[in-house]
């Protein structure tokens, strides 16, 4: 385990790697989620294994810290995983995000193009306001105050083991604040930064989610959407053959 200063007030986040050849491919996990659980069985795959490889969980999230006075918002996120990456020694890597992580991991191509060369994203939130049935939106719907004092414990019933599982690691008020932030977006909007960006750009579907919104006007601006066949929101954990093509590079559905 690794970590690197990230609010001048001591508080850390943190990371595991294992070591291979660069350029490095940065794993960033989604909203109460963490890192190495989502990505760490898709990143031994013989596919993939060899190169340089960081799970790296957000502030307040998994091993990371968790201030209270922090705001938790997607440019706060992304400033946290770039003095990560500046500690490491990233330059040009490959960030691969799932959901909330995307989302970050667009912002920081923006603020610090340096650090990123490509963007795998899966499922990442493209838009403010996310519709109701979004775990986003459950959890902003609670007043802060009401999260921490008995929200959190009532979502953790709602959603399920796996996501549960790494959720009640989550400290309960950056929860709150990361889901706010993810709902109010960055300016300009994840969507409008991801089009405009020159790097390679892929967005992983997964079939059962539905049809991605705006999926013409994004390959029109360069950005490979893949399809991935009987995936949901996990595709790395329900299509993992797909997961690691797109990763690759492949267009394998």
């Amino acid at each position: 385990m690794k970590q690197a200063e990230f609010d001048g007030k001591g508080n850390c986040v943190r990371w595991t790697e294992t070591p291979g050849a660069e350029p490095a491919r940065v794993y960033v996990h989604g909203l109460g989620a963490t890192s190495a659980v989502y990505h760490a069985h898709v990143a031994a795959r013989p596919e993939l294994a060899g190169r340089r490889s960081l799970f790296v969980d957000l502030p307040g999230h998994g091993i990371s810290d968790r201030p209270e006075d922090f705001g938790y918002t997607l440019v706060d996120h992304a400033d946290a995983l770039a003095a990560a990456l500046d500690a490491a020694g990233v330059t040009g890597a490959e960030l691969v995000g799932h959901s909330m992580g995307g989302s970050v991991a667009i912002v920081l191509a923006l603020r610090r193009p340096d650090l990123v060369s490509r963007l795998v994203l899966t499922e990442a939130n493209l838009d403010a306001l996310p519709p109701v049935t979004a775990g986003s939106s459950g959890i902003a719907s609670y007043e802060e105050d009401a999260f921490v004092d008995g929200g959190h414990a009532r979502v953790l019933e709602q959603v399920g083991p796996l996501w549960a599982a790494t959720m009640r690691l989550a400290d309960p008020r950056a929860l709150h604040r990361s889901a706010v932030g993810l709902r109010k977006g960055s300016d300009p909007v994840m969507r409008t930064v991801l089009e405009g960006l020159t790097v390679e750009r892929v967005y992983v579907q997964g079939e059962r989610s539905g049809e991605l919104e705006g999926r013409e006007t994004l390959e029109a601006a360069g950005v490979r959407v893949v399809t991935a066949a009987g995936a949901g929101h996990n595709v790395m954990f329900d299509n993992p053959d797909a997961f690691v093509a797109a990763v690759l590079g492949g267009g394998r559905g």
